[in-house]
């Protein structure tokens, strides 16, 4: 897989496109340095973006195209490469193979060993889309008939916030 070049952080993206200001970067990346985590969830924990805005960003940083799920289809049999543990494990889900060539929608499309794992045991060559966390786990829970609180989910699996 190609490494894909950076030219922008996404807090960058993000004010560029409006969606933060710039004092809101500031006790982002402050909170980041105090407690540590992903800038993107942390954006959306203080209330000042919802995932769709972090993942367009991604697409934007990156070059990943965009694709939500909710009327998106997926062949059973491509859900059968991919284990369920897996796509909990790294937020993904297979949605398409031609040959050896398998696309998958990946909350975080820069997660290089998620991707190694799955072109390990699936022989396949990788190709990534970008979709939203709660995307994909309401995908993973319909196509692999899982449920949000169950089958050893994260407490973050039901979506749910206080």
């Amino acid at each position: 897989m190609p490494k894909r070049v950076i030219t922008k952080r996404i807090g960058e993206v993000l004010i560029e496109r409006a969606v933060i200001t710039r004092d809101q970067l500031d006790l982002a990346l402050a909170k980041q340095k105090e407690e540590g985590g992903i800038l993107g969830q942390i954006l959306i924990q203080l209330g000042y973006v919802n995932e769709t805005e972090i993942a367009l960003a991604l697409t934007a940083q990156y070059g990943f195209p965009y694709l939500p799920l909710e009327s998106y289809e997926i062949d059973k049999s491509v859900m059968a490469t991919v284990p369920v543990a897996i796509a909990k494990q790294y937020c993904l889900i297979p949605i398409d193979r031609i040959g050896n060539a398998l696309t998958l929608a990946m909350a975080d499309p820069t997660n290089v060993k998620a991707i190694e794992d799955v072109e390990a045991l699936t022989h396949c060559v990788v190709q990534t889309f970008v979709s939203t966390p709660s995307d994909i786990r309401r995908a993973v829970d319909k196509y692999y008939g899982t449920t949000p609180t169950g089958d050893g989910g994260s407490p973050s699996a039901s979506g749910s916030k206080s």
